[in-house]
């Protein structure tokens, strides 16, 4: 079966009101985008992801014999349930030393280096947190190129497109700069709607929250209920509410290094404006959700950074439209 593709989150939309970035965000539940430009989640999950072979044990399989004081060790048992899972009880990221600089996204050599460099920041953060939970953590790999390649999951980006994706089958992520800033065809860049590198970095951030998702079974829960949902609109309602989720976990990253990366209040409001401006396009399947609920969720992970709060599941419908 051919590996689920995660695209980044497909840009649309029209411009959000600046009022709207007044408003206060508040618990949704108790608990990439290339604007304007079509997006085909045929060819992005056309598979179930892969969840990797089972650990070995480093001491190998023999036994020690038992004795009246060697008792096995105790294992936890993780839930991989999308409402209930065990990455919910992990708490906020913790605050993660990450200065970005002064990179030009216009500079492959130096988008690329930040994205690097910002990916041990996000290593730092996620693993803490789920190691903590007895969750087996380990680094994505990244393949970034100034134009477009061709990975484990297909062409990046897929024709016509600027995203990024992240692919289970090698748990790798992988972007075109050049792609994402400055857009291809009729596809609008990232850099055509903000020139702060921050803006890209969250997109990066939310294609790691696929990885997050696939070390915690929610990928494999996501993808079980939506193969056994008997209609399209079902099958999108899940799409939404697991990419959103990956968006909430990009917004809990730039909070955790928003102290020193930095992130201001003008640059915070930077990033509000970005994300109401992607979401999906009128008119094609609607997979990722509103430009109005991709920002809702961006600040939702931003302002609570508590991974419980990032749980689209239990969330009403019309946050997850």
């Amino acid at each position: 079966m051919v590996a689920l593709a995660f695209a980044g989150l497909v840009v649309i939309g029209a411009i959000v009101k600046s009022s709207r970035h007044s408003e206060v965000v508040s618990p949704i539940a108790l608990p990439t985008f290339s604007p304007y430009t079509r997006h085909t989640p045929a060819t992005s999950r056309p598979g179930l992801p892969e969840t990797g072979e089972p650990t070995s044990d480093p001491r190998g399989s023999a036994s020690p014999e038992p004795t009246e004081t060697l008792k096995p060790p105790r294992q936890r048992i993780l839930n991989t349930t999308l409402e209930n899972n065990t990455l919910y009880r992990s708490g906020g990221l913790p605050r993660v030393n990450c200065p970005a600089g002064s990179a030009n996204i216009y500079s492959h050599d130096q988008l690329k280096a930040l994205i690097l460099k910002t990916s041990r920041c996000l290593n730092r953060g996620w693993s803490e947190i789920m190691n903590k939970q007895g969750m087996e953590w380990r680094p994505p790999g990244y393949a970034i190129t100034s134009r477009k390649g061709r990975g484990a999951c297909g062409d990046f980006p897929q024709t016509g497109g600027i995203v990024p994706y992240y692919c289970p089958r090698n748990t790798t992520i992988y972007a075109s700069t050049g792609a994402m800033v400055k857009g291809v065809g009729n596809s609008m860049g990232y850099g055509q709607i903000v020139s702060w590198h921050g803006a890209i970095i969250s997109m990066m951030a939310h294609e790691y929250g696929h990885h997050v998702q696939q070390l915690s079974g929610l990928s494999g829960t996501w993808w079980q209920r939506t193969q056994r949902s008997s209609s399209r609109s079902g099958k999108l309602a899940l799409s939404r509410k697991f990419e959103l989720q990956a968006t909430c976990f990009g917004g809990m990253f730039m909070r955790s290094v928003s102290g020193s990366y930095p992130v201001p209040p003008a640059r915070r409001d930077t990033l509000y404006y970005f994300y109401s401006r992607v979401g999906d396009w009128a008119g094609y399947p609607r997979d990722h959700g509103s430009p109005a609920n991709n920002n809702r969720w961006f600040r939702q992970g931003y302002e609570k950074n508590q991974a419980f709060q990032c749980n689209t599941w239990l969330a009403p419908s019309s946050s997850t439209s």
